[in-house]
């Protein structure tokens, strides 16, 4: 059925989620009902979707371009989006979109500004930390039983030191309200109240770039307590001589300081992850209930994906890096909720896709012509049809040659 209107766009967005922590693609300790519901009753889960890069600022020049990274150069943290390019969110602004940013960039250079790329650059609260408020709460939790825990922040050369009886416990302390003071809740709220507040009659875009469950692992209550310890599975082990492996992932294995860490000790640490991605999905239901509450769910195109994922303990690494491709790595969740009207079978597919699929669709939901080469692939035909052949390869990226140090995460 043809589109008569412009669908809007909700783009929801984590950061370092792994397309395994999900419940409808069989993960036994996830808890994330509300996209579970999404898959089974209004959209498609993807469960072989592939990123372009396995860190932030390539994969998302990617995903907002439809290109690979090797295409312009964007292919490192330093390499970023300018807006004489194929910016997919400048489209859809240029193309009459009243486009609403409320979250991290990795995506332009900030001191260029963003009004080429949006109508609303939401700030929170000046008050709201950063990164999850841990400073804030660490100085009135100090000696309680959880941990501050990011790649690369030792303190004169000593390694991660974890306050507490076990680094392996990372509970952060509830809130008196559901929205604890930090940068997340604070552009969630906001694009709840954009929501609300927006004229629907012009076709809105939010894109939500969110944070979580990026690193420091660490989530308050009830998302923590709410996993179930005992079907997290065990990681994915070091392996004994790391045949067959980059040589790069030994020697982060050996950097990163961690071999004393039991499998115990990163089981409890994938179940803080998981209560992290459990609270991105209360975020995401309370997104869909705003939208219904505004009668616009149903004209609504909902996007959600994640830029790579995380390690998370497999393999005896935390993080990510930029230039290896295992899975928990490059798969990343990806679901589509088309508007009403057009054809869509619910339920998860098992199609191979690209990231670079995701503004392609989007220009085909839209009616848009893209003014660029690009290399996706619509996937509105695997949407109506589960049986839809899409693609027969997915290509992650990475790599420098000597000398390269910009291409270097110092």
């Amino acid at each position: 059925m043809k589109q008569t209107k412009r669908p809007h766009i909700l783009i929801f967005n984590p950061d370092q989620f792994r397309a395994d922590a999900l419940g409808h693609l069989g993960y036994p300790a996830a808890v994330t009902p509300h996209l579970d519901r999404l898959a089974r009753t209004d959209g498609v889960s993807f469960s072989r979707a592939f990123c372009q890069n396995p860190v932030c600022t390539p994969s998302r020049c990617s995903f907002m371009s439809g290109w690979y990274p090797h295409v312009a150069g964007h292919r490192t943290m330093f390499h970023m989006m300018h807006a004489h390019e194929p910016v997919l969110l400048k489209t859809l602004k240029d193309n009459g979109y009243r486009v609403w940013w409320g979250g991290k960039n990795d995506l332009v250079p900030g001191q260029d500004g963003y009004e080429a790329f949006c109508e609303v650059k939401h700030k929170p609260n000046p008050t709201a930390p950063d990164m999850h408020g841990w400073q804030d709460w660490r100085g009135e939790r100090e000696g309680d039983n959880w941990f501050s825990f990011h790649a690369g922040r030792l303190t004169d050369g000593v390694p991660w030191t974890e306050p507490g009886q076990d680094g392996a416990q990372a509970a952060l302390p509830s809130a008196p309200s559901m929205y604890r003071p930090d940068s997340d809740w604070e552009y969630v709220r906001g694009a709840i109240e954009y929501i609300r507040k927006a004229p629907v009659e012009e076709p809105l875009c939010l894109y939500l770039p969110l944070l979580y469950p990026h690193p420091p692992y660490g989530v308050e209550d009830p998302w923590f307590s709410a996993i179930d310890r005992d079907k997290v599975p065990f990681p994915v082990p070091e392996p004994e001589d790391w045949e067959g492996k980059p040589s790069l992932l030994r020697g982060i294995r050996e950097r990163q300081r961690l071999q004393g860490w039991t499998p115990e000790r990163f089981r409890a640490l994938r179940a803080t992850y998981d209560g992290m991605c459990s609270r991105i999905d209360t975020q995401f239901g309370l997104l869909m209930e705003a939208l219904k509450e505004r009668g616009i769910y149903d004209e609504t195109a909902v996007f959600v994906f994640s830029d790579h994922g995380d390690f998370t303990g497999d393999y005896g690494l935390v993080e990510k890096t930029q230039n290896t491709f295992e899975d928990c790595l490059t798969r990343v969740p990806f679901l589509i909720k088309p508007p009403a009207g057009v054809p869509v079978v619910p339920g998860v597919r098992e199609q191979l896709v690209e990231l670079v699929d995701f503004p392609a669709t989007v220009e085909a939901l839209c009616g848009l012509t893209p003014a660029h080469t690009h290399f996706g692939k619509s996937l509105l035909p695997v949407l109506a049809d589960p049986a839809q052949a899409h693609r027969d390869a997915v290509f992650c990226e990475g790599g420098r040659i000597h000398g390269e140090t910009h291409c270097m995460e110092h």
